[in-house]
């Protein structure tokens, strides 16, 4: 048959074609656009959960938030050591001399403080003679006192006692029929004893009116005084030594008007820069090394803390990217769970960390310089710090399968647990209350409710158990009757019910992890869309031979598990 000839029919509208044309075109190129953001996604997520050797194989990049935390790891600890040692001599140096003072200035002293407070008297002469004795000690310290001490002056710039009694503000009493007039209103007396007048007759101000006490009114006698002192075991450690100021409180208790005055004694310390100390040596040399080694660290904990808030902020931006591109292709929101795999909670552990120990760091430097004497605060700083930093290191031990049992069971058990201890609570705080109120006349452990809670915790975890209950006091036999069933019932209840019950919803988990590790993980949307990966083989490239054999060597494929945890 013969081919008919081709005919060109012109368009009828080429403007309709050329706009349909443009669509087309426009409509491929905003899928493979899409597709391309997709890829980029999927890639940026999947190297955003390699640990730091996995990333190193697939971009080459050096992993150095690891290598810092290492770093850190050393130097933090050693700067603990040695700030732990120094404050050692501190707490060593302010106990001995609470113990010297008390032997110098309480009258009998033995040596053992008799329950919370330091020893007793009992008669109006040995009250008398416990508070002259006192002041011919203070008058005579210095040459009988075996520590390098000296006067100090107290809040009122007077170097002396300072002595202040208490008493009830009116109060009559009659022997012959055995009454007693008292006004409840309180009247402080005080007078002060300077070396001026310790240079008199000592029988000048004991013959004094203010020395006469009532003691059928008197409820207690403060003597105050101020006293300096500097350490010089330092010097033995190559720092510069101290200077104290000892704001020592003597109390002679009789509130209680039962025949028995309670003397306290309170000493507390603070350290001030010494002025015009002269010590030659190699002291000032050693202090400068010590500056500079906590200069070191603070510089170490700052590159840290930008790395790790710089990779926060980076992945609350892939969390953003992930997030809009979710819910723009499914139209749905993604779960609470995939949202927090975004928020590594170890690198906040590492920022927190970084902060208290710049901050602790700085305390040190200024303490060591003598600027500053806050060694409790410095003391929590390092220490919290120096304990997140040790914590932390599970983060690395969490990429292998192995080790990270402890970490996934925790996360899985911590919140069954934390339910369970709001309970459990509650029944625990009612044995506290109860014990605390009966018990509490009768048993030296009951006595207020924080040692009833210590106690009590003790019981449960099977501590001081025949010494609570040898304890309690016979004089009723109905309290003595309900310490055993109030004993006997919580032992039995926390330990053999409660106890028992925290520890299978922590075995359960763990076997819940166990066989997770053996099926597999429940997949997210998360990990559903991570596995969606193309199978293009990326070329990389040949380890070095330190990072290789350290940490990046290579596995089988067939090893890897995808467990996304932070």
């Amino acid at each position: 048959r013969a081919r008919q000839p081709y005919r060109f029919t012109p368009a009828r509208n080429p403007e309709k074609r050329s706009c349909a044309f443009r669509l087309t075109v426009r409509n491929a190129m905003a899928h493979l656009d899409s597709e391309v953001k997709e890829e980029c996604l999927r890639e940026d997520l999947r190297f955003y959960f390699m640990n730091p050797c996995e990333k190193y194989r697939a971009r080459h990049q050096i992993p150095w938030k690891l290598g810092l935390q290492i770093l850190k790891i050393v130097m933090v600890t050693a700067q603990l050591v040695r700030f732990g040692l120094g404050n050692q001599l501190v707490v060593a140096f302010k106990e001995d001399n609470t113990v010297a003072f008390k032997h110098l200035f309480l009258k009998g002293y033995s040596g053992i403080d008799e329950d919370d407070y330091s020893c007793s008297i009992y008669t109006q002469k040995d009250a008398y003679e416990s508070i002259f004795f006192v002041i011919n000690q203070y008058h005579r310290l210095k040459n009988i006192s075996l520590a390098t001490l000296d006067y100090g002056e107290n809040e009122d710039n007077i170097i002396g006692l300072k002595i202040c009694k208490q008493h009830y503000k009116k109060g009559t009493m009659f022997s012959s029929n055995e009454t007693l007039n008292i006004d409840s209103d309180l009247e402080i007396d005080c007078t002060y004893l300077d070396l001026q007048t310790f240079a008199k007759d000592p029988q000048d101000w004991m013959r004094s009116p203010f020395f006469r006490l009532e003691f059928y009114r008197l409820l207690q006698v403060e003597i105050s005084f101020h006293l300096k002192g500097i350490d010089l075991q330092t010097i033995h450690s190559r720092e510069l030594p101290d200077c104290y100021i000892f704001r020592n409180v003597i109390t002679f208790d009789n509130k209680a008007h039962s025949g028995k005055i309670k003397i306290y004694f309170d000493s507390d310390a603070d350290i001030e820069e010494c002025k015009d100390l002269n010590i030659s040596g190699s002291i000032q040399k050693n202090t400068q090394y010590v500056l500079l080694f906590d200069a070191f660290v603070i510089v170490i904990c700052l590159a840290s803390l930008i790395l790790c808030t710089r990779s926060v902020v980076l992945a609350l931006r892939l969390r953003k990217r992930f997030l809009n591109f979710f819910l723009e292709k499914y139209q749905r929101r993604v779960c609470d769970t995939d949202r927090w795999e975004f928020i590594n909670g170890w690198y906040v552990l590492v920022i927190i960390s970084d902060l208290m120990t710049i901050i602790g760091s700085i305390l040190k430097m200024e303490i060591k310089a003598k600027n500053l004497t806050n060694y409790d605060l410095c003391s929590i700083l390092l220490g919290t710090s120096t304990l997140f930093v040790w914590v932390g290191v599970i983060r690395y031990l969490g990429y292998f399968q192995a080790y990270n049992v402890l970490i996934l069971t925790m996360q899985a058990s911590l919140p069954k647990v934390l339910r369970f201890c709001a309970c459990a609570g509650m029944i625990y705080l009612g044995y506290t209350f109860c014990g605390w109120i009966v018990l509490g006349p009768y048993h030296e452990k009951f006595e207020n409710l924080n040692t009833v809670a210590e106690c009590l915790f003790s019981l449960v975890n099977g501590d001081d158990m025949f010494a609570t209950f040898a304890q309690i006091q016979q004089k009723s036999i109905l309290v003595w009757l309900f310490s055993r069933l109030y004993l006997y019932s919580f032992i039995s209840l926390f330990i053999y019910m409660i106890l028992s019950l925290f520890i299978a919803l922590i075995t359960d988990s763990y076997d819940t992890i166990k066989k997770y590790q053996q099926n597999g993980f429940p997949e997210t949307d998360l990990q559903e869309f991570l596995k969606e990966c193309s199978n293009k083989e990326e070329s990389q490239k040949e380890s070095s031979a330190f990072l290789s054999c350290v940490c990046c060597l290579r596995r089988k494929g067939s090893d890897d598990h995808l467990i996304l945890i932070n």
